[in-house]
């Protein structure tokens, strides 16, 4: 197969830890074609949606992960797959990237399904599932997020389209500084913010859950570093070995027939406790820590849905 991949530079990956490197390489194992370029050269042109980029050969190299062709353009309705992998945030750029993949239906498949990682970016595709969420509020207005804070006393605030744990606060019952961050905040941006309840379980653990095709295949446990609430593993947050509980499993049963329907293939959802947070559709990561963790091939198990769905 010929496959593209719509994602950040290339040559900047960890290949020890970057999901979408693990896509590439097994790809290249099966002998499929691979293909690079970077979402500001995508473009619609008097009908075609097209891409200019590099043919790409990965390779498990430190600082040297990819050897790359000659620029060249390409019409992106001749590829059996493109890979929309480029990280947040999700902002107009995305956004239009996404309308632009889409008109792409019918000819390539996308991965995950471009109109529905827009209909349902990661903090809120959860709504869709209240009894399984911690309470949560998404408002720009300061009065109404107040008003969840005398309620809760404990909460979560972070800006609704973040990534990575950046702009990621707790504020406790003790806190002073909720107008402060929300003038923050509404200063540079005008979307709303996201609040949630403080689930002190999360210092045991923030649990990513990896769903291909709406089936769950295995979990890690990102513990947040000391002295830190975030456990992201871009702050700091250090990955364990973990296994999927039975409220797991029961999440996973409740929103994978969705999942899969909506063609997001590849899926990391975040648990803490027993509450899930967020499904994340746009550029989930985790796989290379479960291989290494579990010893299960997650990307493999990825194309065979691919391929499934091509075939």
């Amino acid at each position: 197969m010929k496959i593209a991949f719509q994602m950040d530079p290339i040559g900047a990956v960890d290949i020890d830890a970057d999901s979408t490197f693990r896509l590439a390489e097994e790809a290249q194992a099966r002998g499929h074609e691979l293909f690079y370029y970077a979402p500001d050269h995508l473009a619609y042109q008097e009908g075609r949606i097209t891409a200019r980029g590099h043919d790409m050969t990965v390779q498990r190299v430190a600082g040297d992960p990819a050897r790359l062709g000659p620029a060249r353009e390409v019409d992106l309705s001749e590829f059996d797959v493109v890979w929309l992998r480029q990280d947040p945030p999700f902002d107009m750029h995305y956004i239009t990237s996404t309308h632009l993949l889409d008109r792409l239906r019918g000819q390539t498949l996308v991965v995950n399904d471009p109109f529905w990682v827009r209909n349902y970016p990661e903090k809120l595709l959860v709504l869709d599932f209240p009894d399984l969420t911690p309470p949560t509020a998404i408002a720009r207005d300061l009065d109404t997020i107040k008003a969840f804070k005398a309620r809760h006393g404990d909460i979560i605030l972070k800006p609704l389209y973040g990534n990575g744990g950046a702009g990621v606060f707790r504020l406790d019952a003790n806190d002073r500084n909720l107008t402060s961050l929300h003038e923050l905040f509404t200063g540079f941006s005008r979307e709303p913010l996201i609040v949630q309840k403080f689930l002190p379980d999360v210092s045991r653990g923030d649990k990513r859950v990896i769903l291909v095709d709406g089936e769950a295949v295995g979990a890690i446990n990102r513990v947040p570093a000391e002295g830190e609430t975030r456990s992201n593993m871009h702050v700091g947050g250090r990955p364990e070995k973990i296994s999927l509980s039975e409220r797991d499993r029961e999440i996973c049963d409740r929103i994978g027939p969705l999942l899969r329907e909506k063609g997001q293939v590849f899926v990391g959802i975040d648990v803490i406790g027993q509450w899930l947070t967020e499904i994340n559709v746009t550029s989930p990561t985790g796989i290379q820590e479960l291989e290494r963790f579990d010893g299960i091939n997650v990307a493999g198990r990825i194309w065979d849905a691919i391929e499934a769905r091509l075939a």
